[in-house]
């Protein structure tokens, strides 16, 4: 049986005045992504109003498998992205990884 699409849900909680830092790192990321084989989205997005009127960021991704999944975590772009975002979260980054059950 073929391996079946892996979808990710990333989110994202800016330090208190990182927000604009956040939101620098995570559109670098869009670009490289995009040109990876296997991917086939990788959209980002904001919430503007969360609990306490704060903002916070969120990454949809689509991979073919979990093949290109792992090619993605070892792309260079990826590693540096790890390396310097954690130090302007207020929580550690959370990450889903669905299986999709009924999909269009």
């Amino acid at each position: 049986m073929a391996d079946e699409p892996v979808l990710v849900f990333a989110s994202f909680e800016p330090l208190p005045g990182k927000e604009a830092t956040v939101q620098k790192i995570l559109q670098g990321m869009v670009g490289p992504t995009r040109q990876e084989p296997g991917n086939e989205i990788y959209d980002l997005y904001e919430r503007k109003n969360g609990p306490d009127g704060k903002r916070s960021f969120h990454l949809f991704e689509k991979y073919t498998d979990t093949s290109a999944l792992e090619y993605h975590r070892e792309t260079a772009h990826y590693k540096n992205y790890r390396a310097t975002i954690t130090d302007h979260l207020d929580a550690p980054i959370g990450v889903v990884v669905l299986a999709a059950i009924d999909a269009a």
